[in-house]
């Protein structure tokens, strides 16, 4: 696969940075981008393997272009933007925040999914990075619900509208990643441990095991328009 080249928007932390890494063990060209350069520049440093790094917002629609254009040709692109805007309950969550939610994640997806069209292979793949609140009924995330869910939307439409190349969306349950470092140590091992009890198997997942997800996606080329849900079984409602 060493030919393929794999753009992952978001590479540089958590589940993007996890895909960065398996990607480049198989063997992947890979370039990340983030939008923090010193965070960025320090993930790049510690892959192994033809790796680049581009720092950008891809929440920024007016630069896409041109950033694409310094990307070049691709084969896989992979939107892994994490994005938490949105929680609440519903009779009171404040609509500014769900509206930053869909202007800093779906609108992000949407903008770099067709930005890349120029530079992307007919033989190639686009994979989103949903998350489970677009399935799962859990009260208090109307508004992330509504942002995963237009995000995984899209996956069926541009896998008819883009043929013959591949679209697919991995929506991920609860994953310890940095992300919930947010909340602080003394906060974050019980909350994440309140939604392992909740999850069929146990526990919350790992970076990893998303990546490997995103990873079928991308070499399986018999898969398009596919949602492919890594939660647990959270979903579930246990």
């Amino acid at each position: 696969m060493s030919s393929q080249h794999a753009v992952i928007i978001g590479g540089s932390s958590g589940i993007g940075l996890a895909t960065a890494a398996h990607l480049l063990e198989k063997g992947y060209r890979v370039t990340i981008t983030g939008r923090d350069a010193a965070k960025l520049r320090a993930a790049a440093e510690s892959l192994t393997g033809d790796v680049a790094a581009i720092a950008m917002d891809a929440a920024d629609l007016t630069n896409l272009a041109k950033i694409f254009q310094t990307i070049g040709p691709l084969d896989h692109l992979v939107l892994a933007l994490g994005g938490g805007n949105g929680g609440g309950p519903f009779a009171t969550v404040d609509l500014a925040d769900v509206k930053r939610g869909f202007e800093q994640k779906t609108m992000a997806h949407f903008a770099c999914a067709q930005a890349c069209l120029p530079y992307l292979s007919k033989e190639g793949s686009i994979t989103f990075v949903s998350a489970v609140s677009a399935q799962a009924a859990l009260p208090g995330t109307a508004g992330l619900g509504a942002v995963n869910a237009a995000i995984a939307a899209l996956a069926p439409i541009l896998a008819v509208e883009l043929k013959p190349i591949r679209v697919n969306c991995v929506s991920p349950g609860v994953v310890e990643t940095p992300w919930w470092d947010f909340l602080g140590e003394d906060q974050k091992a019980p909350v994440l441990a309140s939604f392992a009890a909740r999850t069929p198997v146990g526990r919350v997942g790992r970076p990893q095991e998303i990546a490997e997800a995103i990873a079928f996606l991308i070499g399986n080329g018999f898969t398009s328009g596919h949602t492919l849900i890594c939660d647990g079984g959270i979903r579930l409602g246990q």
